[in-house]
């Protein structure tokens, strides 16, 4: 008996996406959309109790980083725009990379903390992962990317690309520091 592939037009294409399915990348996608673009208003802007631009660019001198305003800067937009995208289930790969890419240098400056406690990486951790799930997942059938042809099924280049986008980017600013 031999098998054929079939033709099949369903959202991912083996078959339209279990409702449940879409409903759990939702769930995460808003939750880790609302935790990271708050974390990058705070840097941005000061809001929720937050150090603003001045107090984060200080932080990130006491790391060693070079230009610390203009990297204060790109953790905020990285952190605000790539939260907005997993929100709105829009250009999902590329807002799980940037949110990834800003997780993999926070993983760098704080790894010595432990891995729980205080001062423990296991929040930046969970982060971390969770997008590079949904830059290989993709929004599910309740994101915007439903309607951008090339995002509509996700692929797996796609997200493999988005991840490893992320982890040059993230390695070459870790690098940089002093």
């Amino acid at each position: 008996m031999a098998f054929r592939s079939r033709r099949n037009d369903g959202a991912y294409g083996y078959g339209p996406l279990p409702t449940g399915c879409s409903l759990g990348l939702l769930l995460l996608r808003l939750m880790l959309g609302i935790i990271m673009m708050a974390h990058g208003t705070q840097k941005l802007f000061g809001w929720f109790d937050g150090p603003g631009l001045d107090g984060t660019a200080k932080g990130f001198e006491l790391f060693g980083y070079p230009a610390p305003k203009t990297m204060a800067v790109v953790a905020g937009l990285s952190e605000t725009l790539g939260g907005l995208g997993l929100f709105l289930g829009f250009l999902t790969p590329l807002a799980a990379a940037a949110v990834l890419g800003t997780m993999i240098n926070a993983l760098g400056v704080t790894w010595e903390g432990g891995f729980l406690g205080p001062k423990g990486v296991e929040f930046t951790l969970l982060v971390a992962v969770s997008a590079a799930a949904l830059a290989l997942t993709g929004a599910g059938a309740y994101g915007v990317d439903r309607f951008v042809p090339g995002l509509r099924v996700p692929r797996l280049a796609v997200g493999v690309g988005a991840i490893a986008l992320a982890c040059v980017a993230g390695a070459v600013v870790l690098l940089i520091r002093d």
